[in-house]
């Protein structure tokens, strides 16, 4: 039986972003996480800043690493379980790669970096690995993102060698837990990152989807509403659960959210519900991930407009509309878990080509027609994969 999704969100500290791994205070992280346990989560994505917790490839910072494990100490006096996501690297719009780390030396490829990477792995893992409330390693977020930056080239081989070797090595020094490769969108729905579907969709405990509807283009193609912005989510679950090479492994919306300068503020919560409704019908879902905890105070300048407002909480810890909304559906599946959707009918993906709008295109109407669709890929004969061993008895080409 598969065990009820999980639910939780980004931690973005009210006091000082991310920045606060510097200026740590502990009451204000106390009370953040308590307003976010009494939203209903049940865990947190925590972001480490790379040039502050590994400043020098020989030197890691033991400051940073006890403030993580503060952090997992207040999220365990919450009732919260922390992913700890590492090279940061590319957040909230801004790179933070260390110093050393410049354009003579390619994070993916370099030797020298990428033991540096294991060995802070293994330092990160030394400190939190027996914590009860750690639940795994997310290697980077969004490393996609860093490998468009000078220096930063690669092959596809070369990037699935760098997200296998650090999954690896996770599993090596962290034996038993949830260890992930947090990208977003681009090596899914395009060919241009250097990373390939079949590795993220099998490598690791989990398969997570960042799915926004501006980012991907889905808010400039489709307007909203729209079925595509309302089941974008959906969609990218259903996408990656085709590349996955068994029907049990899990998938995890990781990230999702919505800014005011995209759609009317009046209409978030409202997206915030339907957004949610339609991910939690995908079967094996291990749980969604809101972007973000909370805004971000607008002392802090510099960050594009849209990245304030981003949050469940206001910076002193006020439940916006979009919280509410979503503790609301929250308290009733805890009751009543959802039931994933039936999907019998399923689209043949052309493996030999990226899945862009024309296909997903597909996917849409069939919801707008009250089918719940899977997706599948087809073998090099132009036959599905693993189609009856998922309960398809339909398959659309």
């Amino acid at each position: 039986m598969t065990a009820p999704p999980r639910f939780g969100v980004n931690y973005v500290p009210s006091r000082g972003w991310w920045y606060s791994w510097l200026d740590w205070e502990p009451s204000a992280v106390r009370a953040d996480l308590r307003a976010v346990a009494a939203l209903g989560m049940d865990h947190i994505r925590a972001h480490c800043l790379w040039p502050v917790f590994q400043p020098n490839p020989g030197h890691i910072s033991p400051t940073a690493l006890t403030r993580l494990t503060s952090l997992l100490d207040l999220a365990d006096d919450s009732g919260l379980d922390v992913s700890v996501t590492v090279l940061n690297g590319w957040l909230s719009g801004f790179y933070f790669r260390p110093a050393w780390q410049h354009e003579g030396v390619n994070l993916f490829a370099d030797p020298h970096a990428v033991a540096a990477q294991l060995d802070l792995l293994t330092a990160l893992a030394e400190r939190v690995a027996s914590h009860p409330r750690f639940l795994g390693f997310d290697i980077a977020n969004e490393p996609n993102v860093l490998g468009h930056h000078p220096g930063n080239g690669i092959s596809t081989e070369q990037g699935d060698a760098w997200t296998r070797r650090l999954l690896r090595h996770c599993d090596q020094v962290a034996p038993g837990r949830m260890h992930v490769a947090g990208f977003d969108h681009e090596p899914w729905l395009t060919d241009s990152a250097p990373f390939s579907r079949e590795v993220l969709a099998g490598t690791g405990s989990a398969t997570p989807l960042h799915a926004w509807i501006e980012f991907t283009g889905v808010l400039g193609r489709y307007g909203y509403p729209s079925t595509a912005a309302h089941h974008l989510g959906e969609y990218l679950l259903e996408l990656a659960k085709a590349f996955q090479p068994n029907a049990d492994r899990p998938v995890w919306l990781q990230e999702f959210g919505v800014a005011p300068q995209w759609i009317p503020a009046a209409g978030i919560a409202d997206f915030t519900e339907a957004f949610a409704a339609a991910a939690l019908s995908v079967d094996r879902l291990w749980g969604i991930t809101w972007w973000a905890s909370h805004d971000i105070d607008r002392r802090l300048t510099g960050f594009a407009d849209l990245e304030y407002d981003l949050g469940l909480l206001t910076v002193d810890n006020r439940i916006k509309p979009a919280g509410r909304r979503l503790a609301t559906l929250i308290a009733g599946l805890r009751d009543k878990p959802p039931a994933p959707a039936v999907r019998t009918t399923a689209l043949l993906l052309d493996d030999r080509r990226a899945p862009d709008w024309t296909f997903a295109e597909r996917f849409f109407s069939l919801v707008d027609k009250g089918v719940r669709p899977a997706i599948v890929r087809s073998d090099r004969h132009g036959d599905p994969v693993r189609a009856a061993e998922r309960g398809i008895t339909e398959i659309l080409t």
